[in-house]
């Protein structure tokens, strides 16, 4: 059985994953406060953004950390298009439960199913992400541990979705934040605990690509849209800044009538 170790650079990848996790989850919180304070197709790009925000920041915690695993005797590669598509499944299911909170009519029932679907989608990220490795060998799983990182994953995919609900303060979304971000490790570092791979020694070229010639470039983009994107939402005025400009600006015209 091959020696696994999930942090070859040290606490370099564990702790900027969580930074991604906790960047996806605090974007994408606003961009649902922003959502739910306006109506139309504003609403539905502020839900787009949410979705893209908390996918993107899911997907690039994972990948991340991945970058820091490694296996005693065995290179790992990753398959491009499995890669790609654990990216796709958490950019459609994270933005299926956003959208459940941000259209459902009943609060309750649209939170529950958009926990549920989000986080299984979060959990099937994880596995095909898993899926896609390519090494010298054969990787197993501890059933009770995949079965907890699971229900780890639909616990805070809920958890993130009530507070995308209630939460409105910039405190109180950072705080959220720390939290979720917190709960995502968790179910990656369990998920990855529930790994075993037997070691098959050879010496014949892995297919795919390796962690540094596609992992790292594309967590690399996607985490600067990340921070270009919280940027920009951090700028943009909110409805009541809008709505207030607007007042202002109509107050004149009234006196001058």
């Amino acid at each position: 059985m091959g020696h696994l170790d999930h942090a070859t650079f040290g606490w370099l990848t564990p702790a900027l994953s969580y930074v991604m996790a906790c960047t996806g989850a605090a974007l994408g919180l606003r961009c649902t406060v922003r959502a739910l304070g306006a109506t139309g197709r504003s609403r539905r790009n502020w839900l787009f953004t949410a979705a893209s925000a908390i996918g993107t920041g899911i997907w690039t915690m994972h990948f991340v950390a991945m970058l820091g695993f490694g296996v005693g005797g065995t290179d790992i590669h990753y398959d491009v298009p499995l890669t790609v598509l654990s990216l796709v499944v958490a950019m459609i299911v994270v933005s299926a439960g956003v959208f459940a909170v941000g259209y459902g009519r009943g609060r309750t029932r649209a939170l529950l199913l958009g926990g549920l679907t989000t986080g299984l989608g979060v959990a099937s990220m994880h596995y095909l992400g898993m899926a896609a490795m390519r090494l010298h060998g054969r990787v197993s799983y501890d059933p009770s541990l995949v079965g907890l990182s699971v229900l780890i994953a639909v616990v805070a995919a809920t958890a993130a979705l009530w507070a995308a609900l209630n939460i409105k303060s910039p405190v109180a979304v950072t705080v959220a934040s720390l939290v979720m971000g917190a709960a995502v490790s968790s179910m990656h570092y369990t998920g990855m605990f529930a790994v075993s791979v037997h070691v098959t020694p050879s010496g014949a070229a892995l297919p795919g690509a390796s962690a540094m010639q596609f992992i790292f470039p594309l967590a690399v983009g996607l985490g600067s849209y990340l921070f270009l994107t919280s940027a920009f939402v951090a700028l943009s005025p909110t409805t009541g800044e809008r709505e207030a400009s607007a007042s202002a600006q109509r107050t004149p015209e009234s006196v001058a009538r």
